[in-house]
C-alpha cells in the first residue's frame, strides 16, 4: 500500500511536467476557473447551512438549555468541540457531493484528458470515435454516481459515530480518509476504460491498490488549501495523474 501511495504522489510531479511540455493548459486553466468559481461559493453557503443544522440540534434537543445551567466548564468545552467535529464532517460530506457533481458535469472534460494524457503516454493517436468518446463519458458519470451513494453512506455512518463520547474525536480523520478513497478512486475510473474493465474488475482492483487512491485523493484535497489557485489546477491534475498512475502500475505488471 505504501509503496502505490508514493507512485501516486509522485505522478502529480509527473503530470505537471506533461501539462508543461504539452501545452495543456488551456484545457486545466479555463474549467479550473469555473471550478473554483463554483467551489467557494458553494462552500460559503454550505459553511452558513452547517452552522444553522448545529445551532437547529442545539436548541431543539434542548442541548442549550442544559449546558447553560451547569457550572462545569469542563462539559461545555467537550460539547464545543463535539459541535466543532460535527461541523467538520457535513463540511465533508458537503463538499463530497459537490465534488461529484462537478465529476458528473465535468465528465468531458476529464474523459477528455485521460484520453489525451494517455495517447502521450503510449506515443499513439487519441480515439477519435464519438461513440466511443461518449461511452467514456457515461461510464464516468455512472461510476461517479456510484462512488457518491456509497461515500455519502459511509460519512452520513461517521456522522453518528462522532456522537458518541471519545470514539467521534477521531471521525475526522476517518471520513477525510474515505473521501480521498473515493475521489481517487473516481479519477482513476476514466483510465479503466483503456484496459476494457468492468464495473466490478476495476473495484477489485482499487481495493488491492488502496493506496493508489488514498494518495490521488490526498494531493487534491491539499491543494485546496491553496486559496482559489490551487482549486483551479486540482481537478485537472488530479485526473492526469491518475491516468499517470495507472499507466505505470499496468506497465510494471506487464
Amino acid at each position: 500500500m505504501l509503496r502505490d501511495f508514493i507512485i501516486s504522489i509522485q505522478s502529480y510531479f509527473k503530470a505537471h511536467e506533461l501539462i508543461k511540455t504539452h501545452k495543456l493548459w488551456k484545457w486545466i486553466v479555463i474549467p479550473g476557473v469555473i471550478y473554483a468559481c463554483l467551489f467557494g461559493v458553494s462552500m460559503y453557503f454550505f459553511s452558513k447551512s452547517a452552522n444553522a443544522v448545529i445551532e437547529w440540534l442545539t436548541i431543539e434537543t434542548g442541548l442549550q438549555k442544559w449546558l447553560n445551567t451547569l457550572d462545569q466548564s469542563w462539559i461545555g468545552f467537550l460539547f464545543t468541540i463535539g459541535g466543532i467535529i460535527i461541523w467538520i464532517l457535513l463540511m465533508l460530506l458537503y463538499f463530497s457531493l459537490f465534488k461529484y457533481i462537478w465529476l458528473i458535469l465535468g465528465a468531458p472534460v476529464f474523459s477528455f484528458l485521460s484520453q489525451r494524457t494517455m495517447s502521450i503516454l503510449d506515443n499513439t493517436p487519441m480515439p477519435v470515435t464519438p461513440h466511443h468518446y461518449f461511452e467514456q463519458i457515461i461510464d464516468g458519470i455512472k461510476k461517479a454516481a456510484r462512488n457518491t451513494l456509497w461515500q455519502t453512506i459511509y460519512v452520513i455512518t461517521i456522522i453518528f459515530i462522532s456522537l458518541l463520547p471519545l470514539f467521534g474525536w477521531v471521525t475526522p480523520l476517518l471520513a477525510g480518509l474515505v473521501e480521498c478513497y473515493f475521489y481517487g478512486f473516481s479519477m482513476l475510473n476514466y483510465s479503466f476504460e483503456k484496459y476494457k474493465s468492468s464495473s466490478f474488475s476495476s473495484s477489485t482492483f482499487i481495493n488491492q491498490h488502496r493506496g493508489l487512491a488514498i494518495g490521488n485523493g490526498m494531493v487534491f484535497y491539499l491543494m485546496h488549501s491553496i486559496i482559489f489557485v490551487g482549486w483551479i489546477f486540482a481537478p485537472s491534475y488530479a485526473v492526469i495523474a491518475a491516468t499517470i498512475t495507472m499507466h505505470e502500475v499496468k506497465k510494471q505488471k506487464r
